[in-house]
């Protein structure tokens, strides 16, 4: 007998009444309800989504054709091109796992990623030809190479067996795609650096970003008149999952090789572009464009800015264009936003200032996180609604991650006590509103992309003069934050210069990560020994 009257046999899951969530089904959809609607724009190139979903369909047929089978690893180096674009329908379709990779990475954290996260197949843009070369040499596994030849681009040179458009013709376009079997099923890999030299992989799942993205459209206002400029890096989190959001929607994506004021600008005007996203660096490289590039528009263009949040000037700045902000906060490992800072009525009419204030928290809980609590790490108590007891940031919901890729152990100490640990330090005020006021793990945000300060601080190590050295961040007007280096030499080292310090940095990392200013002498330590990080950041901010 059923324990209760709904578990009756009749009232069981089906497949008349039950399937796995998956955002592949979001271009399926649009593909047949808007077949001639125009869903890509790069340069003079259109495609309608009809084209757009048989292109994603023969992508994943290729890839299958080519011996993919489920849950393996197809990685993309790419900037914001159509190819970046339909691998993540394409590859997900295939069953496989998207592995979107930062192009902004030196070529031995590339190797490291393609390693680790075991692909199988990699379609890599020629503009990136260089480091993906260096990279593959110290890769010891076959991997199968697909070069995108796009004609918005010249130099770089073909590493690849054929190039991504002949690759998609080995597919069949009316091929049906490959759905999960389990939503729970891992849908795409991304690497963040954490407090670590090495990347920690973290893995999403069909569902979470299914929900994640219709939590994009609903908090970001998307819908099928929708213009979305891909300032975003697809690589960060998918783009925020806006990817597969402005797909849902049937908006139109109009692809970005690169962020470029001069670009951008003509972009929003020719297009009516409605949406855009990215870092506080991209609102600070349209503020403070030249006179000749920058334009005001006659309507109101939703932006969408994660990170350090932009001070009241740039706010200002972007108001007086015709843009609107919006201020989310999220890791990678919550598929991109997990809090927004919702609009309430009547903050319109306060000071500028004030105004500012309000944005530059990082919020409620975005539609589909479950919980958002502000505790005591190690009792796991709550602190008081008063914006001003100090604790971490701790969430909870569908749009956090499935783990760390191979490293178990990883993923139980975010986990526990049933709750993903942010590491970062935030009051909540009496509106329920959560404000970070501290990194505990002394990641730096640069440009929106995080730097971690051991591994920085593992380089300058290495230095043959450096006896002690400490990496902090740093305000900094353009970039939010860069990594500032505090350094005690070895007794009889000799005159070393800044810039031989940033030099020797160069050639070991990537060059956004580079120290951007570099301070000499002893470095305050507890009674214990600890180098005391929170007096080099006050420091830092005097500089």
């Amino acid at each position: 007998m059923p324990e209760s009257i709904y578990d009756a046999p009749h009232l069981q899951r089906s497949k008349a009444n039950f399937t796995p969530l998956t955002p592949i089904s979001f271009l399926e959809r649009v593909g047949a309800v808007y077949p001639d609607k125009v869903a890509v724009i790069h340069g003079d190139r259109r495609y309608t989504y009809a084209e757009f979903r048989d292109r994603c369909r023969g992508l994943a047929d290729a890839l299958r054709k080519a011996g993919v089978e489920r849950n393996d690893t197809v990685a993309v180096m790419a900037p914001n091109v159509p190819a970046a674009l339909e691998a993540h329908f394409g590859v997900p379709m295939a069953g496989a796992v998207l592995n979107a990779l930062n192009f902004r990475l030196d070529a031995p954290t590339i190797a490291f990623i393609l390693e680790h996260g075991e692909a199988k197949v990699l379609i890599t843009d020629r503009e990136f030809s260089t480091t993906i070369k260096a990279a593959l040499s110290q890769v010891k596994r076959p991997i199968l190479v697909i070069d995108i030849d796009d004609p918005l681009y010249e130099g770089g040179e073909l590493l690849g067996r054929m190039d991504y458009e002949a690759f998609l013709a080995t597919g069949d376009a009316s091929a049906l795609a490959t759905l999960p079997e389990d939503e729970w099923q891992a849908i795409s890999l991304n690497y963040t650096s954490g407090t670590t030299g090495n990347p920690k992989g973290v893995v999403y799942h069909h569902r979470g970003a299914y929900l994640n993205s219709l939590a994009s459209v609903m908090s970001f206002g998307l819908s099928e008149k929708s213009i979305y400029l891909w300032t975003l890096p697809m690589f960060h989190c998918n783009g925020w999952n806006l990817t597969w959001a402005v797909t849902a929607t049937a908006g139109t994506h109009v692809c970005l090789r690169r962020v470029d004021p001069a670009v951008i600008f003509p972009a929003i005007d020719e297009h009516r572009v409605t949406h855009l996203s990215g870092a506080p660096i991209v609102l600070n490289f349209l503020v403070h464009a030249p006179a000749e590039v920058q334009r005001r528009f006659d309507r109101t263009i939703e932006v969408a800015t994660g990170g350090a949040a932009p001070p009241s000037a740039i706010i200002a700045n972007m108001e007086r264009m015709g843009f609107h902000i919006t201020h989310l906060y999220g890791l990678t490992e919550s598929y991109g936003p997990a809090t927004i800072c919702a609009w309430q009525e009547g903050w319109e009419g306060l000071p500028l200032d004030e105004r500012a204030r309000k944005i530059s928290r990082q919020g409620v809980p975005h539609p589909s996180l479950e919980g958002m609590r502000v505790v005591d790490p190690e009792t796991m108590d709550d602190m008081p609604s008063d914006g001003a007891a100090i604790g971490e940031l701790m969430l909870r919901g569908n749009n956090i991650m499935k783990g760390y890729l191979k490293n178990p152990k990883a993923t139980e100490e975010a986990f526990a006590g049933g709750w993903f640990h942010t590491g970062d330090l935030a009051v909540l005020h009496p509106d329920g509103y959560a404000e970070i006021k501290d990194r505990s793990k002394d990641i730096i945000i640069s440009g929106g992309e995080n730097i971690s300060s051991l591994e920085v601080e593992e380089a300058l190590y290495k230095h043959p003069a450096v006896m002690e050295a400490a990496v902090v961040a740093r305000p900094d007007e353009k970039w939010g934050e860069t990594p500032c280096a505090f350094i005690t030499l070895k007794p009889n080292a000799g005159a070393v210069t800044e810039t031989e310090i940033i030099d020797w940095c160069r050639d070991r990392m990537a060059h956004f990560k580079l120290p951007r200013s570099v301070v000499f002498g002893p470095l305050p330590k507890t009674s214990t020994g600890k180098i005391q990080k929170y007096a080099l950041r006050d420091r830092a901010k005097a500089l």
